[in-house]
This record gives C-alpha cells, structure tokens and sequence, in this order.
C-alpha cells in the first residue's frame, strides 16, 4: 500500500492558495490548469486537484507543446499522465507552431495564450490557472525597471485577470520545489529556465541571487510589494481614465463605428495629468486599433498635445497621428499591429 503523502507547510500553502483564489467561482464549473509539467504548475494542478472537490468544481489541465525542443511531446505526454494520476480531467494536448516575429519568448506566449484560450472555449471553462509565483513577480518587476517601463509594467502580473488566475503570486518558487518533493511529484526542468541567452533567466540566476547577498534577503518580496502598490494606483487612474473617455473622443456623426480612425478633443487633453493623459491615449490605441503603445510611442503622440509647436505627424505601430486645429486625429496605417510593450509571462 502506497503511503499518502503528509501534508506539510508548503503543500497546505499552495492548497490555501489555489482555494482562496477561486473562492469566487461558482460550483459545477469548469477550471484548467495550464501545465508544463515544472515544478510551479505541477504543484499548482496538485492543489486544484486536491481543492477542486471541495468547491465543487470541475478540474482539468491543458498541456501546451510549443514544439520548440527535441522530445517536447514526450514531456507533454508525461505531464498529461501526471495530471490524471491527480484526478483532472479532461486533460487536454494542444500542439502549437510559434510563428517568428517579436523573438523567441514573446512568439512562444502568443501561441501558449492562444491555444489557452481556445481550449478554454471549447471545454467551457471559466477559469485557466497560471503557475507564476512570487519570483516571476519579483523577475518581472525586476525586468521592468530596467526596460524603464511605466507603472503598469511594474505593477506586474495580476491575481485575476479575465479567465487567467495566478493563485501562487504569494508562494515562493522554493515552496513549489518543495510541495512537488513532498507529494512525491518528479517535475520537469524546462533548460530554457537556465539558458543565460534570455534576460530574465539572467535575472533569476545572476541579477536576484547578487542581490540578496549584497542586500539580504526579502528582495524578492519587496519588489512583489510594489508591484501590489502600483498595481492598487493603476487600478484607481484606470477607473479614471475608463470615467472620462467619453468626454475626449469625438463621436464621428453619421459614421459607423470601426477600427481605423480615433478623433480625440485636444482641449479636453490639455487639461489632464500626465498619467491620466498616457492612459488616454494608450487606452484609445488599445481599444480601437487592437496596438499596445511602449512609453516611447505614447510620448511621441503626447507631445503633440502638450510641446506643440506645429511639427508634423506622429507615426506608431499601425497608427497616425496628427494634430488638425482642436482635435487629435488617431487613424490607422497598413502597417499591421504590434504589441510594442510585451507583459512578463
């Protein structure tokens, strides 16, 4: 007879973490896991196994193979046999092709969130589990600040964010480790995570460790602190900027509403803050021409409204902007959209 596993601290976290973060979701629906088969997703399906009952929900798990290394179906094959052992189901393989355009680890999270979403339509589930924890928040705050992001970007990742829940942003990697080892899980160790070619692995195995010699320990929870401030700020000019779009985009009369062309009242952007007038501009080029504007980009359209001094037109992924008497006209050019600031994970 096979002993059962005791629990131990960092099991019982992970499982308090999984169940207070869908404590909101209603019973009988459907949750995936997204697993890799590492240590971070590995413990986080077993908790969502464990919990999952309990709420009354449905539980399952997609595996995604990016198709990106030599035996990576093997490895997604394993993690699916993993995810029964732990009682999801479905448990679903999604194979992907990553189309070059961004750079390797931008393209292989277009395809990984594309195929999370599909599969989430077709199975009906309300929520997909992420595996980030706290050091993903540290590294992507950390990764910010030196790209000189805004505030959003080091606001970092969120709990919830539309299906995609993050219940482990409070859990530390070595938690995960250690909650896999004591329910006798054997993860999978992604090389990618130690490829030195990457920024944020640099980060993790370089960059944290020299900090917290040098500082002491606790930096990486700090770093998840202020992404929780700013993210509090964000969610406040957010709700702003939300309350006053209607009073700064001109309504095109007798025009249908599409995806080509913005008008945006100047006199009512003069009398914004600069964070709430970047939100306004960002939030139209986001709504309207589906382009996610970096900070140098926005600055470059801002400056027609606040250093005006009859220079010409802006010109951004997939937008022009130009500047015509009282109004700022935003439209789109054949140039296809880009996401110019890609988020962490």
């Amino acid at each position: 007879m096979t002993q059962r596993p005791r629990l131990t601290p960092a099991v019982a976290d992970v499982r308090r973490a999984v169940r207070t973060n869908l404590a909101d979701v209603e019973q009988g629906s459907v949750v995936l896991v997204a697993l890799s088969g590492g240590p971070d997703s590995l413990a986080l399906a077993a908790g969502l196994g464990f919990e999952a009952p309990k709420l009354g929900l449905r539980a399952g798990a997609i595996i995604v193979d990016h198709g990106l290394q030599d035996g990576s179906a093997e490895v997604a094959e394993r993690a699916a046999s993993q995810a029964q052992a732990l009682g999801l189901d479905p448990v679903i393989i999604r194979s992907v092709k990553v189309v070059p355009q961004s750079g390797p680890e931008a393209d292989a999270r277009t395809a990984r969130y594309a195929a999370l979403e599909a599969v989430a339509k077709e199975t009906g589930a309300v929520a997909v589990l992420l595996g980030h924890t706290l050091d993903d928040q540290a590294e992507t705050v950390m990764l910010g600040l030196t790209r000189g992001s805004g505030a959003t970007s080091l606001a970092g990742m969120s709990q919830i964010n539309g299906i995609y829940r993050r219940p482990l942003l409070g859990i530390r990697r070595a938690e995960t480790v250690a909650a896999c080892a004591d329910q006798q899980l054997e993860p999978w160790n992604d090389p990618h995570n130690e490829d030195s070619a990457y920024t944020r692995v640099r980060i993790r195995t370089e960059i944290m460790p020299m900090l917290e010699d040098k500082l002491g320990p606790g930096v990486a929870e700090a770093l998840a602190r202020t992404a929780e401030q700013l993210r509090q700020d964000a969610v406040v000019l957010d709700a702003l900027t939300a309350e006053m779009m209607p009073t700064v985009l001109v309504p095109a009369l007798g025009e249908p509403a599409d995806n080509t062309r913005a008008v945006l009242e100047i006199n009512q952007l003069e009398a914004l803050p600069v964070a709430l007038l970047n939100r306004v501009i960002r939030r139209t080029a986001l709504d309207v021409f589906s382009v996610s504007l970096s900070a140098a980009h926005t600055t470059s359209i801002t400056r027609l409204i606040t250093h005006w001094h009859g220079q010409g037109e802006a010109h951004v992924p997939g937008i022009r902007v130009e500047r015509q008497g009282t109004q700022l006209i935003m439209s789109s050019t054949s140039s296809p959209p880009t996401e110019s600031s890609a988020h962490q994970h």
